[in-house]
């Protein structure tokens, strides 16, 4: 089932209203409200005052012994590939756990992605018994919102680093840019570019870490230049690739972070006459469907996107039992799957 659109924001003191009138973080105001003991007199009752001062209304807890048997998947579009892959994997291990799940995508209409609070109200009154949050950038006052509520939640491929205690999933991004650059390098290439993706977040700055490793191991110089962020947008790409191959010194192969930019950057080598990989090499990341759809098919690095989704919903269950995972970032390793987009370089 599918739900799209946003709800009308509840009224009244939110938890952030409440922590930032006590001069206290989110999570401390929701330490009081729970009633937790590791908080410090003094402060809590600061936050205690300030919740009767602004007549904060507090909300009925989760309550695992009513929940529905259904859980709600909190994705920012069904339109990618990427987002096909991650409800597969949850679909899958929710059937296997006897759960039904509830999509709601497009919930959101600003730039951050982040869930509507109207939504997450909805959340409680539907009764559902945890939540998957899917490339979601939350703010401090939803999580405190999400612990108030004692509602089970798990980020999948969070965009952030989740604060200290939130349980996440993602790709051992890092490596995997470690293994596209030394395959590069294995080749014989030594002048490599990177069309990464935003430069905030995680997974991007973590395959970004990962090729720069990989050259300063093999004592290759590192160029700023040969870097370029393209923001996971597949236009950007195009103009990004054109702005490596104008350089003095243009690259003889490119890392592109995502299957999807690495469109873009075949559009742009095409473009200048450029073929690949005799002209020029070309490795993306994730192993979508696209890149072996491309011409010449693109050697990539495998992310087990429906892996990483199946193991969020099984960590889901846990809590959702009352059980709470050893280690709150779990990552899945990645391969590269070698196609015919690399080549050693013209001599």
């Amino acid at each position: 089932m599918v739900r799209t659109g946003s709800a009308s924001v509840a009224a009244g003191p939110t938890l952030a209203v409440v922590a930032r009138e006590a001069g206290v973080s989110v999570p401390t105001a929701s330490k009081v409200v729970n009633g937790r003991e590791d908080v410090a007199p003094e402060t809590r009752r600061r936050v205690t005052e300030a919740l009767d001062r602004l007549g904060y209304v507090r909300r009925p807890r989760f309550d695992a012994a009513k929940a529905s048997g259904m859980v709600d998947l909190v994705v920012h579009s069904l339109e990618t590939s990427w987002s096909g892959a991650v409800l597969h994997g949850v679909e899958a291990a929710a059937h296997d756990a006897g759960l039904e799940v509830v999509v709601s995508a497009g919930l959101t209409r600003n730039r951050a992605g982040r869930p509507d609070r109207g939504w997450m109200d909805k959340l409680t009154a539907r009764g559902s018994s945890g939540v998957l949050f899917n490339l979601a950038e939350l703010t401090s006052s939803q999580y405190g919102w999400l612990d108030q509520h004692r509602i089970p939640y798990v980020l999948i491929d969070p965009v952030l680093e989740p604060p200290p205690g939130v349980v996440s999933v993602g790709a051992a991004n890092w490596q995997g840019g470690v293994t596209a650059t030394e395959h590069l390098l294995a080749l014989g290439h030594e002048r490599i570019g990177v069309v990464a993706g935003h430069q905030r977040k995680m997974c991007s700055s973590a395959r970004v870490a990962g090729y720069r490793s990989a050259l300063a191991a093999a004592g290759i110089r590192q160029r700023p230049e040969y870097v370029r962020h393209a923001g996971f947008d597949e236009s950007a790409a195009h103009h990004r690739t054109l702005e490596l191959l104008d350089l003095p010194e243009p690259p003889t192969a490119v890392f592109v972070c995502s299957d999807h930019m690495a469109l873009g950057v075949y559009e742009a080598l095409a473009e200048r006459g450029l073929r690949v990989p005799d002209d020029i090499s070309v490795v993306g990341f994730d192993d979508l469907p696209e890149a072996r759809w491309t011409t010449p098919a693109l050697t990539t690095v495998r992310q087990p996107l429906s892996e990483m989704a199946a193991t969020a919903l099984r960590l889901l269950v846990r809590m959702m039992e009352g059980d709470r995972p050893e280690s709150t970032r779990t990552e899945l390793s990645t391969r590269l799957v070698q196609r015919a987009s690399t080549a050693p370089p013209r001599d």
